[in-house]
């Protein structure tokens, strides 16, 4: 406590601090500070998603089956994973203005990157450099919200910074449609630069130099580079296991999913002895004692499945499934996004006063019930029909995204709220990385199961009920993850001494 306190009073003084800006902007600066985030965020999740319209592009272009091409999406998803892990200790060592626009810099090059590449590796290459970016910046938001924001500010604060984060990838797909159709799927790639150079010159102005708590960045311990490389190879060996079992080897598929999981008994054991030995593990296993956030965990790791494989699968369904343009996908995705973004402005204000068990519950089902109506949708259907089902599991999205973390993290104590944040992202992005192999894998088995094969060049019936069951697979996912939903029993208002943020003011963000 001490250190801390004589932390805060020399941070008073810096220019640039927590303290400082916050007497220069008032009790407003809590929201500067959110809104100034949310430019890399929106750029972070923008790279995310917008490169699923250019996939059959690029495997067009680069001579790949689909199980390769996926890579695209699963190098991103891999690399993001593994980065988040790195947050915490990042921000406790530079603070956040460093971390944040270190992140948009890299997340810029990425894109310059894949847009100049001659051939696959390199996009590849720009992936990795985006996913590593995108995974340090995706947990800040939640442990601001936590720090800064009072309980009952909470659920707005979630709610409207994800509406301007969904507004973007929302448009994404769109613009990146069009903009494949004019000229190509380099465009894409470019299409962070804009925010990157905004993100970092707004983050000059509103973005604190301190860490987390108002304290002043120091050099502490050095990252725990050892764990780090332990879950860099389960996370490869996991997704290499999959495109392998996918490509029909089952042999040394099986090896490397057995490596994937002696990392994660490794990386468990090697956690618990460096805390055993008074050292800082990259993951705290205390923030696993609270039930609330174990049932958030597999909730999030089975969304994250669900979500990201139908990212990844929707575009691809319209375009092979359905043989629509990369516009007429863009726009088909367009009213959903706006759908989600709207959703979200109001479950997070409903998340400051109703159950967020009900809200994640509520949402869960109607995402599954979404994933269920596209097994009905047939080759010749219209756009119409395609909006209305996407735009419906949007909004189960929408009610799910402002109060899992908020739910899961809240019970935590302080100093674990970093990393909280940081695990929960991680189990999700975890999640995701299996999701978008799993929805391959699936579909490849179901459409050689009906006979047809990607490699022909018009659709089927046959393919379309192909993308129909891995549709279904996907909504009993979200249906099982019910069953953890109901164990999310912490208050949607947290008043007690002991919140996370009962007594958290704007200069301890």
């Amino acid at each position: 406590m001490t250190d801390n306190v004589t932390d805060n009073a020399s941070a008073s003084h810096v220019p640039g601090s927590l303290q400082a800006l916050t007497a220069r902007y008032g009790e407003s600066f809590r929201w500067y500070f959110l809104l100034s985030l949310m430019v890399g965020t929106i750029a972070s999740l923008m790279s995310s998603t917008v490169v699923n319209v250019a996939i059959p592009d690029l495997s067009h272009h680069f001579g790949l089956g689909q199980e390769r091409a996926q890579w695209v999406s699963s190098a991103f998803m891999a690399a993001s994973t593994v980065a988040m892990l790195t947050t915490p200790w990042l921000l406790s060592r530079y603070g956040y203005r460093r971390t944040y626009i270190a992140m948009l810099l890299l997340l810029g090059a990425g894109g310059i990157v894949g847009g100049m590449a001659h051939n696959f590796h390199l996009v590849l290459l720009a992936r990795l450099l985006e996913g590593i970016a995108a995974g340090v910046l995706q947990p800040i938001p939640a442990i601001i919200i936590l720090y800064a924001f009072p309980p009952h500010q909470q659920g707005r604060a979630s709610g409207l910074f994800g509406m301007g984060v969904v507004l973007a990838p929302a448009l994404g797909p769109t613009v990146g449609g069009i903009l494949i159709d004019l000229w190509g799927w380099r465009s894409i790639f470019y299409m962070v630069l804009p925010f990157c150079l905004g993100g970092a010159w707004v983050a000059m102005r509103f973005v604190p130099i301190t860490a987390p708590g108002g304290v002043a960045a120091r050099k502490g311990q050095a990252l725990e580079w050892r764990s780090l490389v332990i879950v860099t190879i389960g996370t490869v060996s996991l997704l290499n296991g999959l495109v392998w079992l996918h490509d029909g080897w089952l042999l040394p598929a099986l090896g490397l999913l057995c490596v994937a999981l002696i990392c994660c008994l490794v990386f468990t054991w090697w956690q618990k002895r460096l805390v055993h030995h008074q050292h800082a593990p990259l993951m705290d296993f205390k923030v696993f004692e609270s039930k609330t956030f174990c049932m958030g965990c597999i909730v999030a790791f089975i969304y994250g499945t669900a979500l990201f494989g139908s990212t990844y699968l929707l575009p691809v369904f319209m375009q092979v499934g359905l043989e629509f343009s990369a516009s007429e996908v863009g726009l088909i995705m367009l009213p959903s996004g706006l759908v989600l973004a709207f959703t979200i402005a109001i479950a997070g204000r409903m998340a400051d006063s109703l159950s967020p068990r009900l809200l994640v519950g509520v949402g869960l089902w109607v995402l599954a019930a979404s994933f269920g109506l596209m097994y009905f949708v047939r080759l010749g259907s219209g756009m119409g029909l395609l909006i209305a089902i996407t735009a419906f599991g949007r909004i189960g999205l929408g009610f799910i995204l402002p109060s899992l973390n908020l739910v899961a993290v809240r019970p935590l104590k302080k100093e674990l709220i970093s990393q909280g944040s940081s695990v929960i992202n991680f189990i999700r992005m975890l999640g995701g990385v299996i999701g978008v192999s799993l929805c391959g894998v699936i579909l490849e088995w179901r459409i050689a199961a009906q006979g047809d094969s990607l490699a022909l060049p018009h659709s089927s019936p046959e393919r379309i009920t192909a993308f129909g069951e891995t549709f279904v697979v996907l909504g009993l996912l979200c249906a099982l993850a019910f069953l953890a939903a109901r164990h999310l029993n912490s208050p949607s208002v947290v008043h007690s001494a002991n919140s996370p943020a009962a007594d958290s003011t704007t200069d301890k963000a």
